[in-house]
C-alpha cells in the first residue's frame, strides 16, 4: 500500500507495513479513527491516543489504531487486531 494521508492522518512506514502484512483494509483504519467504539487518551508513555473499533467483517475482532496527536499531521504509529480487548 502506498503512503496515503487519510483525512488529517498520515501512516508511518511501520503502520503501512502492518496494514499490508495483516491485510487490514484502509477503510477499517479510517472508520476506527473517525467512528471508534472506544478511545483511550494518553494511553501510553508516549502520549499516544488509541482508537478501537470492532470489525464485523473480520470476525468481530477489535482493531487498535495508535495515533500520535502531538505532530502535524497526526501520525498513525501502528495498527493491529488486539486479542486482549473484550
Amino acid at each position: 500500500m502506498r503512503q496515503k494521508i487519510i483525512e488529517d492522518f498520515k501512516l508511518t512506514e511501520h503502520a503501512r507495513y502492518q496494514v499490508e502484512k495483516r491485510k487490514i483494509k484502509e477503510s477499517w483504519v479510517l472508520q476506527t479513527i473517525l467512528q471508534p467504539d472506544r478511545v483511550e487518551l494518553l494511553a501510553d508513555v508516549h502520549g499516544n491516543t488509541h482508537y478501537l473499533k470492532r470489525i464485523q467483517e473480520f470476525g468481530d475482532r477489535w482493531l487498535r489504531v495508535v495515533l500520535n496527536p502531538n505532530v502535524e499531521p497526526n501520525r498513525v504509529v501502528t495498527i493491529f487486531f488486539d486479542r486482549r480487548v473484550k
